[in-house]
């Protein structure tokens, strides 16, 4: 609110006269507004983003028509969708079959209140920053619970339990991955934990007691492609399986708003992870931080964000969508156990002080330790799977005998 007042008070002075209430109405509800209008609109260059990028996987074209290279599209679609009847089948309930789009992006925008776009561009600076983004993005998933059992359709149900399952699944190992920076800077504040970046590259979260951190930041990574519906976990939309998923029996605008939160939770997660890992507004050179007078701060984490969602729609194209046991052993015998091992590894490193009488302990006594632990689990891990194939295999022709 004190970046949005100086910002105003430059160019009219006059809001200095203004009543205490007025200035916070107005200071409070202009990044608010500009958030929203933000988040409404930029899903039209995803979705564009997305079309060329697949047709350049697949050795296509992608949009061409409408606009200059296709750019116009997405707006079409968008004119066209907003012009399609909504249509509720019978049996539905159509109180919840309306609030459900709804729930759903309040999930997906809201997190965007608190990630810091630079230095004092951050429309709330909360304390409990982490924590905040953890609870409110929850709610999307009361909203594809409520669409699939409103729609009254067998198709929506399955497709929302399977949402539901998967997103509960995947947010733990997410959110025992969030306590790493939480846990080395002290602090649940994104603006904390992105000035506790500073300085250049090397001071990334992603490099800090490699390679412990870079596998926390591939499993952080797995499990937001898991709670955002992407490929290869988009089961819940499976079209051979459940024609569209929990959005089967929508249409027109209401099914816009779920194309929209699945977008903008693409980003909103890739801002975040860039927070937590690549330095957020922190460019990777002191000297790039500014160009001349212009902060850069809002280019570099627009930069790393974008290039996050690229990643995911790359993968989209590359890998086949799994099954649902295959997605499940993944979240609880694979990112589950590492995430724990990660936990008390970097815990351990974050008691040791950084120096103690000139030596580095922490760089070279706890990192070979810590590491040899790492290299400790996994191995548990990976014969503890090996254990479970095996078992299965074994139990599997008596089963079939039954």
């Amino acid at each position: 609110m004190d970046a949005t007042y100086d910002i105003l008070h430059g160019f009219f002075p006059a809001i200095a006269g203004w009543p205490s209430w007025a200035l916070v109405l107005v200071t409070a509800g202009l990044p608010m507004l500009a958030c929203f209008m933000f988040m409404t609109l930029t899903p039209l260059v995803y979705v564009y983003a997305e079309r060329k990028v697949s047709a350049f996987m697949q050795d296509r074209i992608g949009p061409n028509r409408v606009g200059p290279v296709g750019l116009l599209q997405t707006l079409a679609d968008t004119v066209k969708l907003l012009f399609k009847e909504a249509i509720f089948p019978r049996g539905v309930d159509r109180k919840l079959f309306i609030l459900a789009p709804i729930l759903v992006n309040v999930g997906a925008f809201m997190p965007f209140l608190v990630i810091p776009w630079g230095g004092r561009l951050q429309p709330a600076d909360l304390n409990v920053g982490v924590f905040y983004v953890t609870a409110i993005a929850s709610l999307s998933t009361v909203g594809l619970i409520m669409a699939g059992w409103a729609s009254n359709n067998k198709y929506a149900l399955f497709g929302a339990m399977r949402s539901a399952a998967q997103i509960v699944s995947y947010e733990i190992p997410a959110v025992m991955i969030l306590l790493l920076p939480v846990m080395l800077v002290g602090s649940l504040s994104l603006q904390e934990i992105t000035q506790a970046q500073a300085g250049g590259l090397q001071n990334w979260f992603l490099f800090w007691y490699f390679p412990i951190m870079p596998v926390a930041f591939v499993v952080f990574f797995t499990a937001g492609l898991a709670e955002t519906n992407r490929a290869p976990f988009d089961i819940p939309e499976a079209e051979s399986e459940l024609v569209a998923g929990f959005h089967t029996e929508y249409s027109g605008m209401f099914f816009a708003m779920f194309f929209m939160a699945e977008y903008t939770e693409m980003f909103v997660f890739s801002a975040v992870a860039s927070v937590l890992f690549l330095g957020g507004y922190l460019a990777p050179h002191p000297a790039l931080q500014q160009l001349g007078p212009i902060p850069m701060g809002w280019f570099w984490i627009w930069f790393k964000a974008w290039f996050l969602v690229f990643v995911m729609m790359w993968l989209r194209w590359t890998l086949p969508r799994s099954r649902v046991d295959q997605l499940m052993h993944i979240a609880w015998k694979v990112l589950l156990p590492i995430s724990l091992g990660l936990v008390v590894v970097v815990g351990l490193l974050a008691l040791l002080p950084a120096t103690a009488n000139g030596f580095p302990w922490d760089r070279w006594v706890a990192w070979p330790i810590t590491a040899g632990l790492v290299l400790f689990l996994l191995t548990v891990m990976v014969r503890a799977m090996q254990w479970s194939r095996r078992r299965a295999s074994e139990l599997a022709p008596s089963q079939v005998s039954r």
